[in-house]
């Protein structure tokens, strides 16, 4: 059987492959596991429920809150949230289980479920296998008053605003900042929190309709965030995602600053302060060499993971470092948060140039990027990505080129059907051209 669950819980087409009756049966099969895992033992169950602003998140949360309660499960509605809103909250409220309606940076059309357990960290790929497997099958419905309640929390945005304002230790007064809301799950919590932390805030993209969620804005078109610093002679803006899991910044002068860029920044914070966990970072396969190397010259050690924000999680949680993240943006601060937090992510950046009095651009340089192309293959079969012998030996004649001065990466995507086909170089004509090369390879060879 096909998995449903990919990197980051399920997605797919809303009320296509993502329909209201597989929200409504993935809910019961959750709550069933859990139940069988003993987590509800000895009190009645209790989950929360967020969504981002998706005109979809409407029916899909009736669905999954209808499949909750109908196992005997209370459930409380958050409503718009960012998804380590939702995780905050699963943990604070003592929650048995927390569930996210968005595909992050998907375009508008498309939505997904993506699960909680307990504390608000993501559920292991085994639970995720159990939950696939009890799906749709028989069970004993409660009745009468075992059934689940469901209320509304109110509270939800001004708690999570506090909460990311608690973990801000310096004022952030005399900075001024562009907040790209992306029209998703952070137009109210994300100027809040920055307001309430001291900074003047200039909030764009933050009048969502249901259907202009990352249209054109956000983390992955930072376009309008980069003429709105520069407009407003801002010190910095920063890009969020549809739920806000992960973020971009821009400095004054309107330069991108990207996941790398952000998580050196923050790693010579946080071991300036004496807070950087065993003195490492844990970053993915994606990272440019130019991060490594930097850090690497710091005296910081550097671990590197799978793509994806939960492998990243996974190695943090098991050697207990602090700090980890990808170059797409997703920052996990583990002493605050148990996922991404692209607000947070904002603030500790702020946190950083008031504390030192430098500019976001000056702090960046503490790097210098590889050249490096990204290039996106649609239309393949993924699956195939490392069986083809003649993609293979196109990979191998173009890393013999490169030798030491850079590096190929290809790699299915996690929620799309795509190839990414990553080169880095000492230049960034040969890094578009060995990318470019080898993306004809992918299409012609893994053509469906």
């Amino acid at each position: 059987m096909t998995r449903l669950f990919g990197t980051d819980g399920v997605r797919g087409l809303a009320n296509a492959s993502l329909t209201a009756e597989l929200a409504l049966d993935l809910s019961v099969a959750a709550a069933h596991v859990l139940a069988d895992l003993g987590e509800f033992a000895g009190h009645r169950p209790r989950a929360v429920v967020g969504r981002d602003t998706r005109i979809s998140g409407q029916f899909l949360e009736a669905a999954v809150v209808a499949g909750l309660a109908s196992a005997g499960v209370d459930v409380l509605l958050l409503g718009v949230l960012p998804t380590p809103g939702v995780a905050h909250l699963t943990d604070k409220l003592g929650a048995d289980l927390g569930v996210m309606l968005s595909a992050s940076h998907n375009p508008m059309p498309d939505n997904g479920i993506k699960f909680l357990a307990r504390g608000g960290h993501k559920l292991d790929d085994a639970i995720e296998v159990a939950i696939e497997r009890r799906m749709r099958e028989q069970w004993q419905r409660p009745t009468g008053g075992d059934v689940g309640r469901v209320t509304t929390y109110d509270a939800a945005v001004t708690d999570y605003a506090a909460h990311l304002v608690a973990a801000t230790t310096k004022p952030l007064d005399g900075l001024k900042v562009v907040l790209d809301c992306a029209e998703g799950a952070a137009y109210e919590a994300g100027p809040l929190a920055l307001r309430d932390a001291g900074a003047e805030v200039i909030a764009i993209h933050a009048s969502p309709d249901g259907l202009n969620i990352n249209d054109n804005c956000g983390s992955t078109h930072l376009g309008s965030l980069q003429r709105a610093v520069v407009e407003h002679g801002a010190d910095a803006g920063f890009g969020l995602d549809g739920d806000s899991d992960r973020c971009l910044a821009v400095d004054h002068e309107g330069n991108v600053v990207d996941g790398d860029q952000i998580l050196a920044v923050l790693a010579l914070a946080l071991r300036d302060q004496g807070l950087l966990a065993k003195d490492t970072v844990v970053a993915t396969v994606m990272s440019n060499l130019g991060f490594v190397q930097a850090l690497r010259g710091a005296g910081i050690g550097v671990r590197q993971t799978k793509v994806g924000d939960r492998y990243v999680l996974e190695a943090m949680k098991v050697s207990g470092y602090s700090l980890g993240g990808e170059q797409s943006g997703h920052v996990i601060l583990s002493d605050h948060a148990t996922t991404g937090d692209g607000i947070l992510t904002a603030l500790k950046v702020l946190e950083r140039m008031a504390a030192t009095g430098q500019s976001l651009q000056s702090l960046a340089g503490v790097m210098t990027r590889l050249p490096q192309v990204l290039v996106n293959v649609p239309g393949v079969d993924k699956a195939r990505t490392d069986d083809d012998a003649v993609l293979a030996a196109a990979v191998a004649e173009e890393e013999a080129a490169l030798g030491d001065t850079g590096r190929i990466l290809l790699r299915p995507s996690g929620t799309e059907a795509l190839v990414r086909v990553m080169v880095e170089a000492p230049s960034l004509e040969t890094a578009d051209s060995v990318a470019h090369r080898l993306a004809d390879v992918v299409k012609a060879q893994l053509a469906l």
